[in-house]
């Protein structure tokens, strides 16, 4: 199945703060064994967010979208996806006092109209709670697609994702993931002709071409990364295939230029 992250928020798109959570997710993403091809990052703008959705959606079954679900006139994520996908929004109970418990808690006694549209949801989805803040998430589906919907906040966000989200995403795949990591020591530890990137590539030889695993070579500035992934019905299984590919690279990358190798 394939998936793809729209990061909402021109403070994104500016440049103001980093994307982390566009990081976060997709290493979960692909632990949990979907295919991403694109993430997008799009500003606060209703008709920017509607082109996004329509080009992740020509090649993408599943989008996961962060942020813009605050309570101001700028946070439209929420309204914009339930046209999309032909709701309404209706007050949901739950979610309001959830909201006036954390408005509590962070001193304040005032609830406004502001708090309230964070409790108008689209009708026929799935309510995410929010246990860290005051914005639900939600998950959306129609006619095959789906969207999941969470804050842009990382400390609301993760907590969303691991205690929400993932038990939902477990039924859409079929298929798990698992990688072998070698890390190559440094030019200055090892012979640069063993050791650079194009190097290592070409003792790979065929290697770097298969499909399942997969076999990629990541120049990092603490040593060449060799990264070997595959995809299988069970984690065992497809651990098992990431280490039969690792231990052909070993071999012809040779076990004196090794730093370490680990599994996840």
């Amino acid at each position: 199945m394939v998936a793809e992250i729209i990061s909402v928020g021109t403070e994104l798109l500016l440049g103001n703060i980093v994307n982390t959570n566009a990081q976060y997710l997709a290493g979960r993403l692909t632990e949990l064994g979907f295919d991403m091809y694109f993430q997008t990052v799009v500003g606060d703008n209703t008709e920017h967010l509607k082109e996004a959705l329509d080009n992740a959606y020509r090649h993408a079954d599943l989008v996961i979208m962060t942020g813009g679900l605050g309570p101001t006139k700028d946070d439209l994520t929420k309204e914009m996806l339930a046209a999309y996908f032909g709701k309404t929004l209706a007050f949901h109970q739950a979610s309001f006092d959830n909201v006036v418990k954390h408005v509590h808690a962070f001193g304040a006694t005032e609830i406004t109209e502001n708090h309230r549209k964070q409790a108008m949801l689209p009708t026929d989805s799935l309510i995410l709670n929010n246990e860290h803040g005051t914005a639900p998430g939600c998950v959306m589906e129609n006619n095959g697609k789906i969207v999941v919907l969470l804050p842009g906040p990382p400390r609301e966000m993760q907590p969303m994702f691991e205690q929400c989200v993932e038990q939902y995403l477990y039924k859409l795949v079929s298929k798990a993931i698992a990688s072998v990591m070698i890390r190559l020591k440094t030019r200055e530890e090892a012979p640069a002709d063993r050791v650079g990137e194009a190097p290592v590539a070409r003792r790979l030889g065929e290697l770097v071409d298969l499909e399942n695993p997969t076999v990629a070579t990541y120049a990092q500035e603490n040593g060449v990364l060799i990264r070997i992934t595959a995809s299988a019905p069970t984690k065992a299984e497809a651990l098992m295939m990431a280490r039969i590919i690792g231990a052909q690279c070993k071999e012809r990358i040779g076990d004196d230029v090794i730093r370490e190798i680990t599994e996840e």
